[in-house]
């Protein structure tokens, strides 16, 4: 009976720890480069950084383009998170290899919010304010110099592949999208827009998965989970504030992590709750976070 009963009580204090254990590491980018900081060794004060890269250390993509990725938005760790996708509004996507931080692919996308990695080595660019038209882009890790596909999508700011599902969804400032696959062995692939979706609000700034069947969006006033086979927004309940730019939520562990506009969009904070934490890293102008590993 003591056995069980200490049994029973090593698995509730297990189960509480979990809920209460602060993420491993986070992700921040902005200005010319992206942090990879420890949460549990950094606060309002001080902050603990595990990895950075700077965009002068892109010595494989040519000068004339540097210029163009300032400043940096989202960066999201990818492949079993031995790579790092970012995207800079400044105009330009990148692959990096995260051990080695190997350039393994470039493309100047002017005003690229967001990124993902689709099937064949494809990556696909969610733009704001694009010369041709805002677009959603399409290009090829092999090509990265021509753009394989485009569609209208004003002032794009998301894009997230749920693998299980097959698709593509994308955030624009007044719908998310989503997307399948056509023709995507040949050289000329293309997305077929399945369905698309208002927001009920306009302002969508960011676009999360929680899982493959909810997302998570960002507008101006308010954060929504969507639910997909539903096709619903509901209020997210644990942050409920105008001007959130970027959110991360565990839904095992109920752990939040977001940013929010306090310098002209931008900010130098990084908000937690469940357990409820602020951290402060100076001189740099952060956009999005983003929880690694994810």
């Amino acid at each position: 009976m003591r056995q069980s009963l200490f049994l029973l009580i090593s698995i509730l204090f297990t189960g509480l720890s979990s809920c209460t254990k602060v993420p491993e590491e986070l992700i921040v980018c902005g200005d010319g480069k992206v942090l990879i900081i420890d949460p549990a060794r950094s606060n309002e004060t001080d902050v603990t950084v595990k990895w950075q890269w700077d965009i002068s250390e892109a010595s494989e993509i040519p000068e004339i383009y540097q210029k163009y990725l300032f400043p940096l938005d989202e960066c999201k760790p990818i492949d079993q998170n031995t790579k790092l996708l970012i995207t800079s509004s400044g105009g330009g996507v990148v692959l990096l290899e995260k051990e080695t931080k190997k350039i393994l692919f470039y493309a100047n996308a002017p005003m690229a919010h967001s990124a993902a990695i689709l099937p064949n080595d494809r990556i696909v660019v969610a733009l704001s304010n694009h010369p041709y038209g805002d677009a959603v882009e399409v290009f090829d890790i092999q090509t990265p110099e021509k753009c394989l596909y485009r569609d209208t999508l004003y002032s794009g700011h998301g894009a997230v592949w749920i693998p299980e599902r097959e698709g593509l969804f994308v955030l624009g400032e007044f719908e998310l999208r989503s997307y399948s696959l056509k023709n995507w062995n040949t050289e000329n692939p293309e997305l077929k827009k399945e369905k698309s979706w208002l927001l009920p609000a306009q302002g969508g700034h960011d676009l999360t998965r929680i899982s493959a069947d909810e997302l998570l969006i960002t507008e101006a006033e308010h954060v929504w989970t969507f639910h997909i086979d539903k096709e619903f927004f509901e209020s997210f309940p644990w942050v409920n504030k105008a001007d959130v730019k970027s959110i991360n939520f565990n839904k095992e562990t109920q752990h939040v992590v977001y940013t929010k506009a306090e310098i002209n969009w931008w900010t130098h904070t990084v908000y937690m709750k469940n357990p409820d934490k602020k951290i402060n890293i100076p001189g740099t102008n952060l956009y999005k976070v983003r929880v690694y590993p994810e």
